[in-house]
């Protein structure tokens, strides 16, 4: 052991700072355990600095990191006697008295387009079994993101293909929107969802979609990657991984990963959209982390600095400039309640941080309500500014009479007499709730949805009982792709319905409601 370390020390003493010979120091670990390792000897570690451990001491660097399954630390822990660093892998592996190289660089990962449809873990390795990527340039994974001179306003949708979302809670591309509720309540089908739906995007404004696994089952994973391989949306998706059995480090590390790639695209002008599942995850993997580090606990033992982990990481979502290319990176976070409890330590920190919430209702799940939207605290802070001509002309008052229904619905329990004004709105609400019904894995193309919308603001459907809606809803769909195609692609191309458009949907919706009542 005292050969080592007078080896360590003579390398230190030849380091020169000024020659950019920072990989030349090294250290030694000092105990390690949970995947943490305290090192000795990197008097000038930086913070988030990558380490490598290395277990052979008579070899170069350049040697080192030919290994083929190096491993590699993070340090996260700057002390008066030494650094504490999380093992980013097999922590086995790494045991006292193992050399510590420093590689005088922040934790970075490989980037670029042919990450297209990978399987990926947060330090960009591929593990789909396809062999390596043939991404070349590096990114530190933690950057500062854009300030507010660089960015534009947010104006363009990002159509999820969810009815009830697009019309209600328009999400605008460079957004941050918050899905939120209990388990078990549909928060990733949307965002699945809203990734098969971008295949009906032309393929020159088609959005980028990095979905990242925080803490999932690696069984769920694979089946969502065969699910949107299945549906031909892998071509234009890349899945950053950290399943549950993954180190705490890396659990923590996945959500900055899939920011990183992001911006990559947007800073070539493109549209990205990097869906994080979930959140919640991440802030227990932080916590076991700061822990074992030796942080100070405080509320519910998170450490003090939670809600910059994740203010720092959902501020990287932007709009850019056009003088900055005009590319944008949507975030659709995702958190987790407990018995729908919003006003929890990481679901309050997160609300404040985005600009609005999805919030899901075990309730209306357990009602058949798909999704199961609550419609009175959901809101987008973009508002209709991130919605097209056509949506906002058949959207108009269906949040307002929606949540109005939802109070007299309430209220029809404790009265059974009630007059025809109540009851007529009662049975409009609930027809309208009917129709913004929407199954799981049939995302709508923004015409579908605005030219079904419009039949049903514009009474079209109110002859048909609220039971049957969902059938004639499905009816009338076929009927328009069939019967008045060139209706939808006009208010694809114009993103409106002008007078002419509307008069001929009006004529096709005369004749297809007459057809249903003969």
């Amino acid at each position: 052991m005292q050969s080592i370390i007078e080896r360590i020390e003579k390398e230190i003493a030849a380091w020169d700072p000024t020659s950019g010979g920072a990989s030349l120091e090294t250290g030694i670990v000092r105990a390690a355990g949970d995947g943490i390792a305290e090192i000795d000897g990197l008097a000038q570690a930086m913070m988030s600095e990558m380490v490598l451990f290395d277990a052979v001491f008579d070899r170069t660097l350049e040697d080192a990191l030919k290994d083929t399954s190096p491993i590699y630390g993070l340090i996260l822990n700057l002390e008066e006697d030494g650094v504490r660093a999380v093992i980013l892998g097999d922590s086995t592996r790494v045991h006292e008295g193992m050399l510590v190289r420093r590689l005088g660089k922040p934790l970075s990962i490989s980037v670029g387009d042919s990450l297209l449809g990978r399987v990926v873990n947060p330090l960009g390795e591929p593990v789909d079994g396809k062999g390596p990527t043939k991404a070349k340039e590096d990114r530190p994974i933690e950057r500062q993101a854009y300030g507010v001179i660089d960015r534009s306003s947010v104006n363009v949708p990002l159509h999820t293909g969810i009815k009830a979302i697009d019309a209600m809670i328009p999400i605008g591309r460079g957004q941050r929107e918050l899905i939120i509720g209990d388990r078990g309540t549909g928060k990733t089908s949307i965002a699945i969802d809203t990734i098969i739906n971008q295949k009906n995007e032309p393929d020159a404004t088609r959005p980028i979609c990095i979905y990242v696994a925080i803490g999932q089952k690696e069984s769920k994973t694979a089946k969502l990657v065969a699910e949107l391989a299945a549906r031909g949306a892998m071509e234009y998706s890349i899945i950053v991984t950290a399943p549950a059995s993954a180190p705490a480090a890396l659990q923590f590390l996945a959500p900055f990963a899939g920011a990183t790639i992001g911006e990559y695209f947007m800073e070539q002008g493109k549209d990205a959209l990097v869906i994080y599942d979930d959140l919640s995850k991440q802030a227990v993997a932080y916590r076991q982390m700061s822990l074992l580090l030796r942080r100070p606990p405080g509320r519910e033992a998170y450490p003090g600095d939670i809600f910059y982990l994740h203010s720092r990481l959902l501020e990287r979502a932007a709009k850019l400039s056009k003088e900055k290319g005009g590319g944008s990176l949507t975030a659709l976070p995702i958190i987790e309640t407990q018995e729908g409890d919003v006003s929890a330590y990481i679901p309050t920190n997160v609300i404040s941080i985005t600009d609005g919430q999805i919030y899901l209702e075990a309730n209306l799940f357990n009602k058949g309500q798909r999704p199961a939207i609550n419609v009175g605290i959901s809101v987008s802070r973009v508002g209709s500014s991130a919605q097209t001509k056509a949506m906002k002309k058949v959207s108009g008052k269906i949040k307002l009479e929606l949540a109005q229904f939802r109070e007299l619905e309430a209220f029809m329990q404790f009265s059974s007499d009630l007059d025809a004004d109540t009851k007529k709105r009662i049975d409009t609400g609930r027809r309208m709730t009917e129709v913004l019904n929407q199954g799981r894995g049939v995302p709508l193309s923004f015409e579908m949805e605005a030219a079904v919308i419009f039949a049903a603001t514009n009474g079209y459907l109110d002859t048909i009982a609220p039971a049957q809606i969902g059938i004639a809803e499905e009816k009338l769909r076929a009927y328009l792709s069939r019967e008045a195609g060139g209706i939808l692609t006009a208010i694809r191309e114009s993103k409106e319905i002008r007078e002419e458009t509307e008069k001929t949907l009006r004529e096709k919706l005369d004749a297809f409601v007459a057809h249903q009542s003969a």
